[in-house]
C-alpha cells in the first residue's frame, strides 16, 4: 500500500521516543538560533526533492515554520537535528535566525531509530530510499548489521514455505484435500471435525499431548528451543511492517529487495530521483555499462516516458541481433567458399588461379591493418 494524502500510516502504533506530529508532545516548542543547530553525521535520507523543497521554502516565507524541528542537546552548547531536515534547509535557503524546536534528551540509538521512522511517515521517499531506511530500521530492531536483514527475510520466507508445504501441517492438508474433493463444508462438519480423532484441538488434553497425531504437542519442548530465536525474529520483522502500514514483510521481501540487486548508476539515479523505478527497472535490462549510461542519460533529459523507453530498448536489441547476424553470415559464407575452392578445379586454370592470388593479396592487407 502505498500513502497518499489521505492514507499515511497509523503514527501511533511506532514505539518512538517522540510524537512526530508534535501534538501529543508534552514539552512546549521554543526558538533557537539557526545557528545553533548542526546536521547529524550520518543522515537516512540523502536526497530531497529540488522542487518540494522550493515549495516548502515558499510555504515557509508566507506563514512561518508551523511544525517545530526535533533537536537533542550535544557537546559545546549545540544541538543536533534529530527530525526536520528539509524545514532546517528551507530556513537555511530563507536566511532566518531563529527556528521554533522542541528539545529532547535522547542517545545516538533512540535519535537515529526516530529520524529512521520520520523518514518513513514522509509521502516523497523514492523507493531505494525507503527500501534502504527500512533495512535499517529492522536491522536496528534486531539488533543486527544491515547486510544481515535481506538474508534474514530470505530465510523467514524459505521457512514458512516450507511449514505450509510439510505433510505435518494438519490444518494446510485438511483444507488442501477438502478444496480438491469439493465437499468441505464448514458447519456441516464442524461437530466431525471436533471429534475426530485427529483433532488436535477438540480433544482431551491429556490424551492431546500423548496423541501420535498431535503435530502442535509431539516434541513441543525440542522445537520450541530449536524455533524460538526464528519466532521472536518474526515477529519483531511483523510488528515493524505492521506499524508502518506501508505493506507486508513477504511483498518487501518479494519486491523491494530485488530493486537493490539494480545496477550501481541505475541506483544512483532513483537515489537522487532523476528517474521513475519502473523506467529505471526496463533501462536495467542494457548489459554493456557504457550505452546503459548513455541511455539513463538520455532518457532523463528528454523525459522519456515509460513505452518510449521500452520501444527504444527494443529496437537496441533488434539493430544489435541483426549486426551479429550479418557478421556471422559473412563468416558462414567464407568458410563455405573456402571449402568449395579447395575441391575446385579452378587451379588448374592460370587465369582463375592470378584471380585467386589477387584476391589472397588483398584479404592479407586487410588482415594486416588490425
Amino acid at each position: 500500500m502505498r500513502r497518499t494524502k489521505t492514507t499515511q500510516p497509523l503514527k501511533s502504533k511506532i514505539e518512538v521516543p517522540w510524537d512526530t506530529t508534535a501534538i501529543n508532545n508534552a514539552a512546549s516548542p521554543q526558538s533557537m538560533p539557526l545557528e545553533q543547530i548542526i546536521l547529524p553525521p550520518s543522515q537516512p535520507r540523502r536526497y530531497f526533492d529540488p522542487e518540494a523543497l522550493k515549495q516548502l521554502t515558499e510555504s515557509i516565507k508566507q506563514h512561518g515554520i508551523l511544525q517545530p524541528l526535533l533537536v537533542r542537546t550535544v557537546a559545546d552548547g549545540k544541538h543536533e537535528l534529530v527530525a526536520g531536515e528539509r524545514r532546517y534547509r528551507a530556513a537555511t535557503e530563507l536566511a532566518l535566525t531563529e527556528v521554533p524546536v522542541v528539545i529532547r534528551e535522547l542517545d545516538d540509538n533512540a535519535a537515529f531509530q526516530l529520524a529512521l521512522v520520520e523518514n518513513l511517515l514522509r509521502q516523497d521517499l523514492n523507493p531505494v530510499e525507503e527500501t534502504e531506511a527500512i533495512l535499517q530500521l529492522l536491522a536496528f530492531k534486531l539488533s543486527l548489521s544491515v547486510d544481515k536483514i535481506a538474508p534474514l527475510l530470505r530465510r523467514l520466507q524459505q521457512e514458512r514455505k516450507e511449514a505450509a508445504n510439510s505433510p505435518n501441517n494438519v490444518i494446510g492438508n485438511q483444507e488442501s484435500a477438502s478444496i480438491e474433493a469439493g465437499t468441505y463444508d464448514l458447519v456441516k462438519d464442524e461437530s466431525e471435525t471436533l471429534d475426530s480423532s485427529n483433532n488436535v484441538i477438540g480433544k482431551d488434553e491429556s490424551e492431546t499431548l500423548d496423541s501420535s497425531n498431535n503435530v502442535i504437542g509431539k516434541g513441543e519442548t525440542e522445537q520450541q528451543q530449536g524455533s524460538s530465536v526464528e519466532n521472536s525474529e518474526l515477529k519483531i520483522v511483523e510488528e515493524v511492517f505492521d506499524s508502518l502500514g506501508l505493506m507486508t514483510w513477504e511483498s518487501f521481501a518479494n519486491n523491494r529487495l530485488p530493486l537493490l540487486n539494480l545496477p550501481e548508476d541505475i541506483l544512483d539515479a532513483l537515489r537522487d530521483g532523476s528517474i521513475e523505478y519502473t523506467k529505471a527497472k526496463a533501462i536495467a535490462q542494457i548489459p554493456q555499462l557504457n550505452e546503459r549510461v548513455d541511455f539513463l542519460e538520455q532518457a532523463i533529459a528528454n523525459n522519456w516516458s515509460l513505452s518510449e523507453i521500452r520501444q527504444r530498448i527494443t529496437e537496441k536489441k533488434t539493430a544489435s541481433s541483426t549486426s551479429n547476424s550479418e557478421s556471422n553470415n559473412y563468416k558462414e559464407r567464407f568458410t563455405a567458399a573456402t571449402t568449395k575452392l579447395k575441391k575446385s578445379r579452378i587451379w588448374s586454370d592460370p587465369k582463375k588461379r592470378k584471380q585467386i592470388e589477387k584476391l589472397l593479396s588483398q584479404l592479407e592487407a586487410l588482415t594486416s591493418v588490425e
